[in-house]
């Protein structure tokens, strides 16, 4: 009896020494690189390798190894289409396309899938938009009608197109709507092979900048707000909702590692995505078009249902439940675990601004969205408290020999940073002794009826910019 009772101690005690049974974990992500909005639910997190800081190595994940593979693609489709095939788990992609992840995952025997992140959003719909050559004589979406548009099928762009004329009350056919990736699209829109290229985040911007496209339709006009996100499949979520927390915890750290140094980041963005640093700035710098905020918000998901309805009016797309479809759960665990408050979070739709004293007008940026900024290459940024000032400012770094890499103005009516030399300028009337107001806009027609209510005229930067030295 007593040697029965040593064996079963020992074995015991045996037990207790062996090791838990090593486990792989093999965790794909589909990334889009080149579309800013989701560089912090990807490229960011991926070289400052910040998944792997927070994935879990205790409990259960004791012994775990982790195996990651990143997949990047140039739109959303592809990615859901690897989700479908069991080879990614995440996926990152823009409203539409995520709409209709969620939707073709209602079909799937294996998995759903579920909204558990947001990247950056816009409220106003800023982001998207269709570009035309600077030589072509187009200057509204009316003026396309008939004409060769190209835009990535069942992207976040697409959708943008779609809602547009719906809104207008205009066919599908309106314009011959033909399929190119961006890549595609924006060399046939620069050799002139087609009349127009709609685009999601960052081309409506990059292609300007680049020196050869300039807007004629901008999402703000759909006043439906655009956002990427990042969806889950369910089996694996449910499986390991640790690492699905860490996932998020490694957004946050990317959305921080952002603020805390903008220019740094967007340097850095720009090395590792091909996208300018001016254009990345742009969107993710201080009052940039998106904001960084994982939180879903209302908002967004009421922008979902309403891109499921434009889908589901062209019968692409069947009945799916939005609400049902989100899931906040590791969200919150993920806020809680970093000392967030993510209830306080999801209410506000604050970003963070440009600030500071501009230098050459001496005076402090009082109200950033009439404000704006110049990146003279090399440099720090420079706040400017007006678009007058920044006009000024930069002609007179211009007049120094100083290379001005970007200068930044805000749309006066829908608050959205532009570049200022794409924007159009409402200027008031000379008064007597009085500092003409130069009023900026992203499209034509909105500086047009600025320009005729104030009794001024239309300039472009050039003109704008006679005006802003003279005036100061």
């Amino acid at each position: 009896m007593m040697i029965r009772l040593r064996l079963a101690a020992l074995a015991v005690g045996l037990a207790l020494t062996v090791p838990a049974q090593a486990e792989e974990i093999s965790i794909g992500i589909g990334t889009q690189n080149t579309t800013t909005n989701t560089v912090t639910t990807g490229i960011v997190i991926r070289q400052l390798g910040l998944l792997e800081k927070r994935l879990p190595h205790t409990g259960r994940y004791a012994n775990a190894t982790y195996r990651l593979e990143w997949q990047n693609f140039t739109s959303g489709p592809p990615v859901t289409n690897g989700m479908m095939a069991g080879k990614l788990q995440f996926g990152a992609m823009g409203d539409y396309p995520l709409v209709v992840n969620g939707h073709t995952f209602q079909t799937n025997p294996e998995s759903r899938s579920q909204l558990i992140a947001v990247a950056a959003y816009n409220l106003r719909g800023a982001g998207n938009g269709i570009v035309v050559n600077t030589r072509s004589p187009f200057y509204s979406l009316a003026d396309l009608r008939g004409h060769v548009v190209s835009v990535p099928f069942g992207s976040a762009a697409h959708g943008m197109v779609l809602k547009a004329l719906q809104d207008a009350g205009l066919p599908p056919n309106f314009m011959q709507l033909v399929n190119q990736s961006p890549e595609v699209g924006s060399t046939n829109l620069q050799e002139m092979k087609i009349d127009g290229h709609a685009d999601f985040v960052p081309f409506a911007q990059l292609l300007p900048f680049r020196g050869f496209a300039r807007a004629v339709f901008d999402g703000v006009q759909t006043r439906s707000p655009t956002w990427h996100g990042v969806v889950v499949r369910t089996d694996f979520a449910e499986r390991y909702p640790e690492i699905v927390e860490a996932y998020i915890r490694a957004i946050l750290d990317a959305n921080a590692w952002v603020r805390e140094d903008p220019e740094r980041a967007a340097t850095q963005i720009a090395a590792w995505t091909g996208i300018d640093k001016e254009i990345v700035y742009i969107f993710l710098g201080p009052g940039g078009i998106m904001t960084l905020d994982p939180t879903i918000k209302p908002a967004l998901l009421e922008g979902a249902q309403g891109a499921a309805t434009v889908l589901q009016n062209l019968g692409r797309l069947g009945p799916f439940d939005v609400q049902a479809w989100a899931n906040d759960r590791y969200l919150r665990a993920a806020f809680t675990a970093a000392g967030l408050d993510y209830e306080a979070q999801r209410a506000s739709t604050a970003n963070y601004e440009v600030t500071g004293h501009d230098a050459f007008c001496n005076r402090p940026v009082a109200a950033p969205r009439l404000a704006g900024e110049i990146w003279v290459e090399g440099e720090r940024l420079r706040p400017s408290a007006s678009a007058a000032c920044v006009l000024a400012a930069a002609e007179a770094l211009r007049g120094q020999g100083r290379r001005v890499a970007a200068a930044y103005v805000y749309d006066r009516g829908n608050e959205v940073k532009l570049l200022a030399d794409q924007a159009f300028y409402a200027v008031a009337p000379a008064g007597a002794g009085a500092v003409r107001d130069i009023i900026p806009y992203l499209l034509r027609a909105d500086a047009t009826a600025a320009a005729q209510r104030i009794g001024g005229t239309v300039e472009d930067m050039a003109g704008a910019t006679r005006i802003a030295v003279t005036s100061h």
